[in-house]
């Protein structure tokens, strides 16, 4: 019994945890709470709402998933480009042949988003 308790007592403090990554990782590629609503399939005043703690991300809703694979994209990226920040806002802005278009525009879909993921997967552990 004590257990189950002490999973329910940890369950809000990994969604407000991932809302604080997500912002975070949102804020260094300098994304607006539109764009990053698009990406999580949340309203930007969602987004607002997160960012005052007004909001949790939860295991149940889509995106909580959504903010788990963009942080997933995020880590990816800052490891390619050495933590730049201005390299990684312009690799997310410009176009990229190999995803057919601007990433920023490719994640707000799920496909897209997993294509961005897969991409810089197999560019982070080239041999």
């Amino acid at each position: 019994m004590q257990n189950s308790k002490l999973i329910d007592n940890a369950a809000p403090a990994e969604g407000v945890v991932l809302g604080k990554a997500v912002l975070r990782a949102a804020d260094r590629l300098g994304l607006t709470a539109r764009a990053l609503g698009a990406v999580l399939g949340l309203s930007e005043p969602s987004v607002s709402r997160l960012k005052r703690g007004e909001f949790r991300l939860d295991r149940e809703m889509k995106s909580f998933e959504l903010a788990v694979l963009f942080i997933r994209l995020y880590r990816s990226l800052d490891a390619i480009v050495g933590g730049d920040e201005t390299v990684a806002k312009a690799w997310l802005r410009n176009n990229n042949a190999a995803l057919g278009g601007k990433p920023i525009d490719k994640i707000r879909t799920i496909p897209g988003l997993m294509d961005a993921i897969a991409y810089l997967d197999a560019r982070r552990a080239v041999v």
